[in-house]
């Protein structure tokens, strides 16, 4: 029986407090019939000033997308770093957050999991035995329409169809035992069940296999290693710690998320990030004070969004 928890938490958008001026973020749930294969869904929208722009960097998770917007509806796989992107004007996004290794049952062989794949929705999710490369087109323009306008369900309802016609064509008994266990695995890393130090073999023992039998599950389903799926957590959680509370000391940081010591957490933080979380503390500081005055005495920031869109975002 497939196990519908989260596979992916919120974290990942980096300075939350700067990014509440950018964009409104919607989640949506998917279909019932779709819950083995997607995540959830997401909407961003944006208004922003005559000659004013905007710039989001998100640290991705091991999750695919596949997003419709203005300039075409497109497939993402796991970026190869940090994603960034540009905003400007005003428009709307929809995207559909995939669970790590549903890429692999909608596209194929696992020569799709390659680092930065972007591929026409049209070309990867049509075929004979699914929707047709029209149809695909027209959901995504159909998608974003709806964003723009926006109604969020209908925009999921327009997506819907060519995801489930997809999808239908593509299960098999060995892709929904390989999904299962990599969302036992994911969900568990996700709800902090194993504690912060929590190591590969703690996430080979959930599912009864070998660590270097998960190594291969995830190298044929993910595209990632369990070793990367638990490092990137533990990165999401500290900087979400640093920029929830940019004075709280870098060595409480680096604990709390299971790290030995300030040293590791800086090296695997700088390698995702690009920068060391002595820096990003100072930035998100900075984001905060910022907000906290075009706000005003008294006034409270609207919740944060904590990631944003596209490959690896909401």
């Amino acid at each position: 029986m497939f196990e519908q928890r989260p596979t992916a938490t919120t974290r990942g958008l980096v300075d939350p407090a700067a990014a509440r001026g950018g964009f409104a973020l919607v989640r949506l749930d998917p279909a019932p019939d779709l819950a083995d294969l997607v995540e959830r869904h997401w909407v961003v929208r944006w208004d922003l000033p005559p000659g004013a722009e905007f710039t989001q960097v998100v640290i991705p998770h091991p999750n695919a997308n596949v997003v419709a917007e203005v300039d075409g509806f497109a497939v993402h796989g796991i970026p190869g770093g940090l994603f960034s992107r540009t905003l400007r004007g005003s428009g709307a996004v929809l995207g559909t957050k995939l669970r790590p290794g549903a890429l692999r049952v909608l596209l194929g062989g696992p020569d799709v999991l390659r680092t930065g794949l972007v591929a026409p929705a049209a070309a990867a999710l049509s075929g004979t035995r699914g929707p047709t490369a029209h149809d695909v087109e027209a959901a995504g323009r159909r998608a974003v329409d709806a964003a723009r306008a926006g109604d969020d369900a209908a925009a999921v309802a327009a997506v819907t169809p060519v995801l489930r016609a997809a999808a239908a064509g593509c299960r098999t008994p060995r892709s929904a035992l390989a999904l299962d266990r990599v969302a036992r695995v994911l969900g568990a890393v996700v709800a902090g069940e194993l504690g912060p130090d929590a190591g590969v073999a703690d996430l080979a023992d959930l599912v009864g296999a070998t660590p270097r039998s998960l190594q291969r599950l995830f190298a044929d389903w993910v595209g990632v290693s369990p070793k990367w799926v638990l490092q990137r957590h533990r990165v999401h959680l500290a900087a979400d710690l640093v920029a929830a509370d940019p004075g709280r000391p870098l060595a409480e940081v680096a604990a709390a998320v299971g790290y030995y010591d300030q040293a590791h957490l800086s090296a695997d933080f700088a390698r995702a990030l690009g920068t060391p979380p002595g820096a990003y503390a100072r930035r998100c500081a900075a984001s905060r004070a910022a907000l906290a005055a075009a706000l005003g005495p008294g006034a409270r920031p609207a919740p944060g969004t904590a990631d944003l869109f596209a490959a690896g975002r909401a």
